[in-house]
């Protein structure tokens, strides 16, 4: 069974989460694109009413809780139009847990709280390379917009409407 856990209320778990996601990207990424650069994301930054951050949770073969991947949403400044926009950070979980729909209901997840929280739109940026990432992006009614931000380690950027 999975659970979503507030970041908050365990930020080791968080935190050794996003350290094995930073270096999972950093040995896929393309020499080409230059150096993968690692930004722990600022906690107060995810705290509602600004965002929040997930924990997710699920029982192995044998019964017992494990956490498996994270992922966030924080505010950033509303778009030109007056739209309030969140942005998905570090949406992640362990290639074992993969192809089971995890990162679809994380996803679904962090938008449902995006939306109490206000948001009228969600943005999000990814590199081509992160594949399956990218397919469930634009499986989950995500277009590709121009850059919104300077991240380096980007190469595509998306919204969703609400």
């Amino acid at each position: 069974m999975v659970t979503w856990r507030d970041a908050r209320t365990d930020e080791d778990a968080s935190h050794t989460l996003l350290t094995e996601y930073f270096a999972l990207r950093a040995a896929e990424f393309p020499a080409e694109a230059g150096e993968y650069r690692t930004v722990f994301p600022e906690p107060e930054r995810f705290v509602p009413p600004a965002g929040v951050f997930l924990v997710v949770e699920d029982e192995d073969l044998a019964g017992e809780a494990a956490d498996v991947g994270c992922g966030g949403v924080r505010r950033i400044a509303d778009a030109e139009d007056g739209s309030i926009r969140f942005e998905v950070k570090h949406l992640y979980l362990q290639p074992h847990t993969r192809g089971r729909g995890l990162g679809r209901a994380l996803l679904v997840e962090l938008e449902r709280r995006s939306r109490e929280l206000g948001a009228t739109h969600m943005v999000l940026d990814t590199r081509e390379t992160q594949v399956a990432a990218v397919a469930l992006y634009r499986a989950s009614g995500y277009r590709e917009i121009p850059a919104y931000n300077d991240n380096a380690n980007a190469s595509l950027w998306f919204e969703k409407s609400f």
